[in-house]
């Protein structure tokens, strides 16, 4: 199923065309009006829009270690992995928002082109920098929470020690059940995801970081 979405590239420089046209008026349509932002993560959270630098080398590497635990995970159920590299568009608020990897299934729901939608997932994570520690730590599991994202997984590498936790069984905006474990031990990631991840995958990554 495709919905409509209106982002696409854009200039916003007044030309003779555009200038008659109303500005945007809510976070959600400046999000839709800008062009795209090389290098840049645009994000809409708790209606304020938020741009962020793209993850460092190092940031990248710890997705990509997950991407590759859950690798035969994913050709077992035929499931897609994306990290940093699609937007989700957010059940009822319509809120957009690029988690640092996405677990989805092959047919999931969109909205446009680009943006999956939140209750059609699978599961998502997010790893925390020091410039995303209250977004990611705060006021993300709500937000995926309140999108009916079954599973969420938390990185966080700032913590002293590092710990990884789950998030999951999204009911009236908030994940009921929470688990956290330090990197280096097993965590289970329930359903649907059902994986034992092994955290010590991290354990490398984290030391170049």
């Amino acid at each position: 199923m495709v919905m409509t979405s209106r982002r696409q590239p854009a200039d916003l420089r007044p030309t003779p065309e555009t200038a008659s046209r109303p500005l945007p008026s809510t976070a959600r349509e400046l999000f839709d009006a800008l062009p795209q932002l090389p290098g840049l993560r645009t994000e809409v959270i708790n209606g304020s829009l938020i741009v962020s630098p793209v993850g460092t080398p190092e940031h990248a590497r710890i997705a990509m270690r997950l991407y590759a635990a859950l690798l035969p995970l994913m050709e077992e159920k035929d499931w897609d992995g994306f990290s940093g590299n699609v937007d989700v568009c957010m059940d009822g608020s319509r809120e957009p928002v690029e988690p640092d990897f996405v677990l989805a299934p092959a047919d999931c729901p969109r909205w446009g082109t680009r943006e999956l939608l939140s209750s059609g997932l699978i599961m998502v994570a997010e790893i925390v920098s020091p410039g995303s520690v209250i977004d990611d730590r705060e006021r993300k599991p709500d937000l995926y929470a309140m999108g009916l994202i079954p599973v969420m997984l938390l990185i966080d590498p700032v913590a002293t020690p590092a710990t990884v936790t789950v998030f999951s069984d999204p009911k009236g905006g908030e994940y009921q059940t929470v688990s956290r474990v330090a990197v280096g031990s097993e965590l289970r990631l329930p359903a649907p995801v059902d994986f034992t991840l092994d955290t010590s995958i991290f354990e490398k990554a984290l030391k170049r970081t």
